[in-house]
């Protein structure tokens, strides 16, 4: 998956603090192989998602009913996708 999602300016700092202990549990769940959340250098009020995960079930098992509601209602916009990948190289 990947995407973005679009909060206050000034209140992204604290969103994306707020979203550390979910990104370490993602990062130590099963079947997580990267999880981050990062603010974008260039717009103010844009965080970056992407995330991979080994099976759709390992990402349904850790999303499960998803943002926490105070984290949802801050979110003005959000642009995610999953991705299906049938294969991957290096450069």
């Amino acid at each position: 998956m990947s995407g973005k999602l679009y909060v206050d300016p000034e209140a992204r700092h604290e969103y994306l603090a707020g979203c550390l202990s979910v990104i370490e549990q993602a990062r130590t769940a099963p079947g997580c192989l990267d999880f981050v959340l990062a603010a974008d250098p260039v717009e103010p009020g844009r965080i970056n998602v992407y995330e991979q995960w080994e099976s759709d079930a390992h990402l349904e098992r850790f999303r499960g009913a998803g943002p926490e509601p105070d984290q949802a209602a801050a979110i003005h916009e959000a642009q995610v996708a999953k991705h299906h990948v049938a294969a991957s190289e290096a450069p």
